[in-house]
């Protein structure tokens, strides 16, 4: 066993690493661990399914946390994880269907003109094929850069380039049709 020496003390040199790894993990969780649960959140729509995500992500990044060379690229990193793992969700269990019509949904309190808001865009967003609404999504929510955005994907930086392109005239475009439709439905012209 190899010792380091501390002025009169000895303390074996795998306590030493592990304890920097410790405060390597501790710093890149308190870092990063709101944008990996808004993400989780995004993802699964449902709050405890998205802590559980970060939790397994934290927990993969711990065991894997030698694997990361370059601290600035942690986020993407840990992004890169968290996908995984919700696509792992996925892998494990089998979801039970259910008919919507089988069941009543009420919402005990009317949605504030910013929700609304918020919500069509959100709707929008969500009708927009995986390809454009994935990186739209990393862009907008976790302000990760086309490279880091590419790197995430495993794509070419022009690919993710032209599809955050796409995204944003679809969703232009469908802002301009629900303009001009509700214009006319109000009487406007």
């Amino acid at each position: 066993m190899n010792f380091k020496i501390f002025g009169n003390k000895t303390e074996p040199s795998s306590v030493s690493s592990s304890m920097n790894k410790q405060k390597r993990y501790e710093a890149l969780v308190r870092a990063w661990h709101r944008d990996l649960y808004r993400y989780a959140y995004w993802l699964c729509k449902d709050q405890h399914v998205a802590e559980d995500l970060v939790q397994e992500t934290c927990l993969r990044a711990w065991r894997s946390l030698d694997s990361l060379q370059d601290d600035a690229s942690a986020k993407s990193w840990l992004i890169t994880i968290l996908r995984r793992e919700n696509a792992r969700r996925f892998e494990r269990k089998q979801l039970e269907l259910v008919d919507i019509d089988d069941h009543n949904v009420a919402d005990d309190a009317p949605p504030s003109e910013e929700d609304a808001g918020h919500s069509k865009l959100q709707t929008m967003i969500m009708e927009l094929a995986p390809e454009y609404r994935e990186p739209l999504v990393l862009q907008i929510m976790s302000g990760f850069s086309g490279d880091e955005i590419a790197e995430i994907l495993g794509l070419n930086r022009n690919t993710v380039m032209t599809r955050l392109f796409r995204a944003r005239n679809q969703l232009k475009e469908q802002l301009e049709n629900q303009e001009k439709n509700g214009g006319i439905r109000n009487g406007r012209a």
